[in-house]
């Protein structure tokens, strides 16, 4: 579980960052490539601090929007930084009736879980027939650092891994690539030769660095609207769908 300082670290930069600009937008594009429904009913499981959900209400307004986090501190800042309903619960028991929602999402979650696919079935449990979760995740184990501990991670995944786990709480994946390509090899240098800092990497930058990382982002939404993939990255991004129900 992250801590309060996490939360506000995330809080500070989520709307300007290179990573979650990219995040979102990997995740706008799986929700409509898997064929969420625009008006139906959304949750964001694991809310953290609400950015994700500020963007998908602008992207789709008439989609009804509520966010669900464990962290009562996470709580408080999605709910002054949205203008969705917030619920405070867990990703493994879900305070939502089964087929609840059209769509889910689950963005950098289950990695601080012991058993991720109990939070996937609780997912499974809550969409509708036909239903979409679209998951992202840290990949690459071998890319563990004081990154992860800081904020709670006990895992990284990769593609194949993360798409069996979904297969197994009952959800086909349908859409999946690793992004966060291109930074991969500076990544993996400031995580594994250099000094640890104090806390994670969740920041904001200097221009030098800011600059180069968004040029990168935008050659990675290039290629992927043109239906590449890419085979490795830092992170890995899954949209799944729960079978529709039999008539």
């Amino acid at each position: 579980m992250m801590t309060p300082e996490e939360h506000r670290r995330m809080a500070a930069c989520e709307d300007t960052l290179w990573h979650y600009a990219a995040l979102h937008g990997n995740v706008r594009r799986a929700l409509a490539s898997a064929g969420a429904r625009a008006d139906g009913d959304w949750l964001d499981a694991g809310c953290g601090t609400g950015g994700l959900l500020r963007r998908l209400h602008g992207w789709w307004p008439r989609v009804r929007l509520r966010g669900v986090e464990y962290s009562a501190f996470a709580v408080g800042l999605a709910r002054e930084r949205t203008a969705c309903a917030i619920d405070e619960g867990s990703v493994l028991a879900l305070p939502y009736g089964d087929a609840s929602f059209d769509a889910i999402t689950c963005v950098d979650v289950v990695y601080q879980l012991e058993e991720p696919v109990a939070a996937y079935r609780e997912a499974a449990r809550c969409l509708r027939p036909g239903g979409v979760l679209v998951v992202n995740e840290p990949a690459h184990r071998w890319l563990y650092s004081y990154h992860d501990v800081s904020v709670g991670g006990k895992r990284r995944f990769g593609r194949r891994e993360l798409c069996a786990l979904l297969r197994e709480a009952g959800l086909e994946p349908v859409y999946s690539t690793h992004w966060n390509f291109l930074p991969l090899p500076l990544v993996w240098a400031r995580r594994k030769l250099l000094p640890a800092p104090q806390g994670s990497d969740v920041g904001e930058y200097p221009w030098w660095v800011a600059g180069p990382m968004r040029a990168m982002m935008a050659l990675e939404r290039w290629w992927l609207e043109c239906g590449g993939r890419f085979p490795c990255g830092v992170s890995v991004l899954v949209a799944a769908r729960k079978p529709a129900a039999v008539r």
